[in-house]
């Protein structure tokens, strides 16, 4: 049993059978792959679901598991530091522990196997550990389907951000309100099933008959998929591009809108580094469509240009009225 605080911040024991672990496991050993020739260095907590691959994966294979300490998991000097020490050849972490190293002055190593999940990869990101690694691998999956469900080698940081596609013994559906599959490019919900999907939360059964129903499609008797609540859409090639999550979704002048779109198409612009959308109240009733962006360093640009940009792949109200021009973004 695993716990996940969700959206609502109240932890749930998530039951997850050993069956899809082992799943789990020999999949990751082949794609993103894990060979016997490998140092993994784990720096995730054991509260966390993924330490699972970074625990286990290697000792399956016969590679091996530097374990890092709190304070140098912490630490980008430290971190660096153990990278270079261990001669580690993967590693995975967070978008924010990434940052971390980089920020610390890490210049990387053509040697390793880079794996980020956890939170939305952020596009600049990308670009810096292209930069700096032999290879990046996107990975995306809630908890209550084992850890992870998708994965995608980064080769560059132009166009979608992908999430790949299921691994081994998983399906994937996008689906709309009905629970029909919607066309490839139309965002829809997420659902994922296979051999990964979890047993659903202990002792609560409101929540899991909620979350995991049964499965429509694999025509099997007590099959379930697991409703995500993230905003995705397919690909021509089957790729998974993640938007958004539902809950982010905002309703305007009668139009449902999904902020998460409409910030991914911003930062498709060659000359935006980050974008961010939100709904303004200017004042009571008077709601307003604002979009933030932080430009690439010695790029300049042009308001009109950019809604003419968005145009292109939006309909008119989700262009924002208002765009601002940011220095930096607030971090936590």
């Amino acid at each position: 049993v695993i716990f996940t605080s969700g959206s609502t911040g109240k932890p749930k024991g998530v039951q997850v059978p050993h069956r899809a672990v082992t799943n789990f496991l020999l999949s990751m050993s082949k794609e993103p792959g894990i060979a016997a020739t490998d140092n993994l260095l784990a720096v995730t907590t054991l509260s966390f679901d993924i330490h699972v691959l970074e625990r286990d994966t290697p000792v399956i294979v016969g590679g091996k598991v530097v374990v890092a300490s709190r304070e140098t998991a912490s630490d980008g000097e430290l971190l660096a530091n153990a990278l270079l020490d261990s001669k580690v050849t993967v590693m995975q972490a967070t978008p924010s522990t990434w940052r971390v190293m980089i920020a610390a002055g890490w210049k990387g190593s053509k040697q390793l196997k880079a794996l980020c999940g956890g939170e939305a990869f952020p596009r600049d990101l990308i670009q810096q550990l292209i930069d700096r690694v032999g290879s990046l691998w996107n990975m995306y999956g809630p908890t209550e389907t084992t850890v992870w469900s998708t994965c995608h080698q980064l080769r560059d940081a132009e166009g979608p951000i992908v999430v790949g596609r299921p691994i081994d013994n998983t399906q994937t559906y996008v689906l709309d309100t009905e629970l029909q599959p919607v066309p490839v490019g139309v965002p829809g919900e997420l659902y994922i099933g296979g051999d990964g999907v979890t047993h659903g939360y202990l002792n609560r059964p409101d929540l899991t008959s909620k979350a995991f129903i049964a499965d429509p499609f694999s025509g099997l008797p007590d099959t379930y998929i697991y409703k995500t609540g993230d905003l995705v859409k397919y690909h021509l090639n089957g790729d998974i591009e993640y938007i958004d999550r539902l809950d982010n979704q905002i309703k305007l002048r009668g139009h449902r809108i999904e902020l998460g779109e409409i910030e991914a198409n911003l930062s498709r612009h060659p000359s935006v580094d980050q974008a961010a959308a939100k709904v303004h109240e200017l004042q009571p009733g008077d709601q307003r469509l604002v979009a933030y962006l932080k430009l690439n360093s010695g790029t300049a640009i042009n308001i009109s240009e950019v809604r003419k940009f968005l145009r292109t792949s939006l309909p008119d109200y989700m262009i924002p009225q208002f765009i601002v021009e940011m220095q930096s973004f607030p971090l936590t």
